[in-house]
């Protein structure tokens, strides 16, 4: 029988057509280590990979095994830049931050790329990415968001697609304007999460699978994370648990990062008379509820859309999803659906990641809001470049300031439920 996550619903079209997919064993007992990793997505191995490669001593342990987590279950599109525009972020940091953070981004992307073809994992990269307009109006802000990254930040990758082009790219009139973005594309995430695992293992890291962490606390100048399986001793600890932070583990993290579901669908393969997305781009769109989808290699719909601001799964992801895809694409209404999942998102209040030191020597990582498969990656190499003195990058996200998501532990969900509720609202008009 196939894996079924128990931190997240469905069985995903990531897991269905994976060859391989690597088991590693449970703590058994108490170990010391130089560093021990909390969190098997994305952060937590890239990291644990580059330590090992720089020979540090590192542990990591995941709740549930590797890729149940948001880095396996994600639209896979790398995007661009950070959340928000560069211009956006200017009137918020400067331009010279705003350049930084920018240059940060593309460096991700280059070495998600770089390490994928170093370590000979086929994630199954396309090019190509188109991001549209729901509604009227946003043609100028599209329009200078071209001209804006070619002449202040030299990425020359843009377009602005009229109306006709976004129809004839997308293969469906459902949206108004875009942009194309040749610099960059999308992967199945699922077989780089493997293959950076298998990475990480090969490099010497200590791997461990359905271990929780249940308490992290410093004791005698170490670090100490307590197990249900045995106590890790280490020097220094990195907290990646992103979207799945739970209060009583790490209540500092989690009160800055908020968990929110989103969903995704797979459709049979299309046919071939549909026309749909022949360039092969993924998409993503303007709502604050984003809809993104992109067309498997093999010729299935990927459609992601859906969010629940909630721990709570809803009891029938497909109907929803299958919902979204006919207001896209009306030809595809009675298209059938194979496989239909769900995970949680790690956001921030400000858009923004969070890196920020709980206790001497334990870093928390996470609220990547929606950008997790190149910036993840990213910041856990960035840790071990930190750690291994070979850059300071790390510390652009740490001098951030992340405010803590209002209310306090009692109201802190319910108050973040009626926000974004509220905004998700503002979609339809």
């Amino acid at each position: 029988m196939e894996w079924q996550s128990p931190i997240a619903p469905g069985m995903s079209w990531y897991q269905a057509t994976l060859s391989e997919r690597p088991t590693y064993p449970q703590l058994d007992g108490s170990t010391t280590a130089d560093v021990v990793v909390v969190g098997g997505g994305f952060t937590g191995l890239q990291a644990a990979y580059q330590l090992a490669a720089d020979g540090v001593d590192v542990v990591l342990i995941d709740a549930a095994r590797f890729g149940d987590g948001a880095s396996g279950r994600n639209g896979g599109q790398l995007g661009t830049g950070q959340h928000w525009w560069p211009e956006d972020m200017e009137h918020k940091l400067g331009k010279a931050r705003s350049a930084a953070f920018f240059r940060m981004a593309e460096d991700a992307k280059s070495h998600l790329l770089d390490f994928a073809r170093a370590n000979k994992i086929n994630i199954d990269f396309k090019p190509g990415q188109l991001s549209v307009t729901h509604k009227r109006g946003l043609d100028y802000t599209y329009r200078n968001h071209v001209e804006v990254l070619a002449d202040r930040y030299d990425y020359p990758h843009l377009s602005f697609m009229s109306r006709e082009e976004t129809a004839e790219r997308l293969g469906s009139t459902h949206y108004h304007c875009g942009i194309r973005d040749i610099g960059t594309g999308h992967i199945h995430p699922l077989k780089l999460l493997v293959g950076t695992a298998t990475a990480a293992d090969k490099a010497g890291a200590r791997l461990f699978e359905l271990t929780k962490a249940v308490n992290i606390d410093r004791t005698e100048g170490k670090v100490v994370v307590e197990t249900e399986r045995g106590n890790i001793t280490a020097d220094r600890a990195l907290i990646a648990c992103n979207g799945y932070i739970e209060e009583h583990l790490e209540p500092k993290t989690a009160a800055k990062i908020m968990s929110i579901r989103s969903f995704i669908a797979a459709t049979t393969p299309l046919p071939k008379a549909a026309k749909i997305l022949p360039g092969g781009e993924s998409v993503d769109d303007s709502r604050f509820v984003v809809r993104y989808f992109r067309k498997a290699p093999t010729g299935e719909l990927l459609f992601g859309g859906r969010e629940v601001y909630s721990a709570d799964d809803p009891k029938n992801i497909t109907k929803h999803l299958h919902r979204q895809i006919a207001q896209v694409y009306p030809q595809l209404a009675d298209i059938d659906i194979t496989h239909a999942w769900g995970g949680s998102v790690g956001i921030t209040m400000p858009r923004r990641p969070l890196v920020h030191d709980i206790m001497p020597g334990v870093t928390s990582i996470g609220g990547f809001s929606g950008h997790g498969v190149m910036l993840s990656n990213y910041c856990g190499k960035l840790y071990a470049d930190e750690i291994a003195g070979r850059s300071a990058d790390l510390g652009l996200y740490r001098d951030l300031e992340i405010p803590a998501f209002p209310g306090g532990q009692p109201l802190r969900k319910p108050l973040a439920f009626l926000a974004l509720t509220w905004f998700a609202l503002k979609d339809l008009f």
